[in-house]
């Protein structure tokens, strides 16, 4: 349930992008990784997640969804982190403040109607809001590392590989790579 600001703060961790689904792009101490996902109840279930503090358990529902994610890693205590996700999804959009040093997870939703595409937003938020929400994922040490003309240098990049993945994925090699590579 959202709390009075509209988020919902989950008491597990997002699951993890799978690497060798995901193109990564870094720029600096940045690191994003565009991913094509799917996600339903039997991923889900492969999936190991680590505990958070929240109060929705996030499996509740029937989980039956698909679309671009974009991850948002940075360096935090020498090592690096994902601290921002954007689930652009067909049917639930939305995105992660993600804290690994409170374990938080916190999920807002996009709404379509009124931000617009999700990826779009997605890839505006990263190009122009970055550092402004890394402080607000609790990842002060990570805001400090954007460069906004890398980021600006990768973005034509980054927008290119997120549309080839939504356009031109293959949703066997994903299943497969996500109930596999969970499961080992």
């Amino acid at each position: 349930m959202p709390d009075e600001r509209g988020v919902t703060h989950y008491n597990v961790m997002p699951i993890a992008p799978l690497d060798d689904q995901t193109l990564y792009f870094d720029a600096g101490g940045i690191r994003i990784g565009v991913e094509y996902r799917l996600l339903d109840d039997a991923i889900a279930a492969a999936s190991s997640t680590q505990e958070a503090q929240g109060d929705e358990t996030g499996a509740e529902v029937v989980v039956e969804d698909r679309g671009v994610s974009l991850h948002v890693y940075g360096n935090e205590g020498g090592e690096m982190l994902e601290c921002i996700r954007f689930d652009c999804f067909d049917e639930d959009p939305h995105y992660h403040y993600i804290g690994w040093a409170g374990k938080t997870n916190q999920m807002i939703h996009i709404d379509p109607i009124a931000q617009g595409d999700p990826l779009s937003f997605a890839l505006d938020c990263i190009q122009n809001r970055l550092a402004p929400m890394l402080r607000r994922a609790g990842a002060a040490g990570a805001a400090q590392c954007v460069e906004p003309e890398q980021i600006q240098t990768l973005m034509p990049r980054i927008a290119e590989a997120a549309y080839r993945a939504r356009f031109e994925h293959n949703d066997e090699s994903i299943r497969e790579a996500a109930l596999e590579g969970r499961e080992s």
